[in-house]
């Protein structure tokens, strides 16, 4: 018997475990959720539930109320649907480096998108969203260090997987972090009531910021005052601001982590693309830095091992970006002679 859900937000979450099978090296047993099943497309629809959610059981989020956040996008498209199905008005902002695609994402589900220079970074994004809501009275969503963020995932990510994994070995949990409330929530779960399973961070080989171990300035409220001197661009969008978020340090802070591992932006693209091809997953660059990461720890795990990956996004948010590089509008040459190897075809001219 079907499910008849009231709204939109009821499908969030409850993601399914796949197993990787070409890409697997053998001896390996190698996992991924699929966040990209969400509503959405992304992790970040828990983060916007969650949080918008906690805002109101809090009394700190009126009705009618504008919300507002800085985001990569995915935290704003997220958003976009909460506020739609509950009727918030939405601006986000978002520095101008990130792919179109999130823009017209968010303005098509009624948001407003606020750019800033893609030279001040996260940073500046979030730095231009309080000032926003500091003056117009709006409601800051603070997914960075909103600890109903984590809250969320402890109750639904983490569940989800201890019940997946529930009587089955899972050895290895690997992540990257964006606002870390994945990381956070989850990892927390897995040390009380799977300690048997080891957590592994993966961060960008071009912003090292954990690796570096660089203690940031901060501001009195805890957020960053300034950008991290270890971070570069890169093209894992949703990874790694230009900052280590309170959350990510939190989870950093109660040793939780077994391994931290760098992975080269090719590695994350080239894997995003395997998932495609091999796989038949559609995905984008971040969680091809998971499966690389995956990968690469899989080289040195005992033979047998259990590793579980998180897949935080889908591929259509960078048809525009490097991800997609590669792929031609037009046919090919291989393809343009395939098509002229058909008897009677004859191939339109150009233009």
């Amino acid at each position: 018997m079907g499910h008849l859900y009231e709204n939109i937000l009821e499908t969030v979450g409850r993601t399914p475990v796949i197993r990787i099978n070409r890409m697997a090296p053998e001896g390996v047993n190698l996992y991924v959720k699929n966040e990209a099943a969400n509503p959405l497309g992304s992790v970040k629809d828990r983060l916007a539930l969650g949080v918008i959610e906690a805002a109101e059981e809090a009394g700190e989020l009126k009705p009618g109320q504008t919300v507002i956040e800085a985001t990569s996008g995915n935290t704003g498209i997220g958003l976009a649907m909460v506020c739609a199905v509950k009727g918030y008005p939405l601006v986000v902002t978002m520095a101008d480096s990130f792919s179109v695609e999130r823009r017209k994402l968010m303005r098509f589900l009624g948001a407003q998108v606020v750019l800033t220079p893609a030279a001040d970074k996260g940073t500046g994004m979030v730095n231009k969203a309080v000032e926003l809501a500091e003056a117009n009275g709006w409601f800051l969503t603070r997914q960075f260090e909103n600890e109903a963020n984590p809250d969320y995932h402890s109750r639904t990510t983490a569940q989800e997987i201890l019940d997946d994994f529930d009587g089955a070995p899972l050895d290895y949990w690997i992540t990257g972090y964006g606002t870390g409330g994945t990381l956070k929530g989850v990892a927390r779960v897995l040390a009380k009531e799977r300690p048997d399973t080891k957590i592994v961070l993966c961060e960008p080989e071009e912003a090292p910021l954990l690796h570096d171990g660089v203690a940031q300035e901060r501001n009195p409220d805890g957020s960053p005052a300034a950008s991290h001197p270890s971070f570069k661009p890169h093209p894992m969008q949703g990874w790694t601001p230009d900052f280590i978020p309170k959350l990510t340090a939190d989870a950093v802070d109660t040793d939780v982590i077994e391994r931290l591992i760098q992975i080269a932006n090719a590695d994350a693209l080239r894997c995003a693309r395997e998932l495609a091809t091999r796989e038949g997953i559609f995905v984008g660059p971040s969680a091809g830095g998971n499966v690389a990461g995956a990968l690469k720890l899989a080289e040195d795990v005992p033979e047998g091992s259990t590793i579980l990956a998180m897949l935080p996004d889908t591929g259509e948010r960078y048809l525009t970006t490097p991800l997609f590089a590669d792929i031609a509008d037009d046919m090919t040459e291989e393809e343009a002679a395939l098509s002229a190897s058909t008897p009677g075809y004859q191939r339109p001219p150009a233009g």
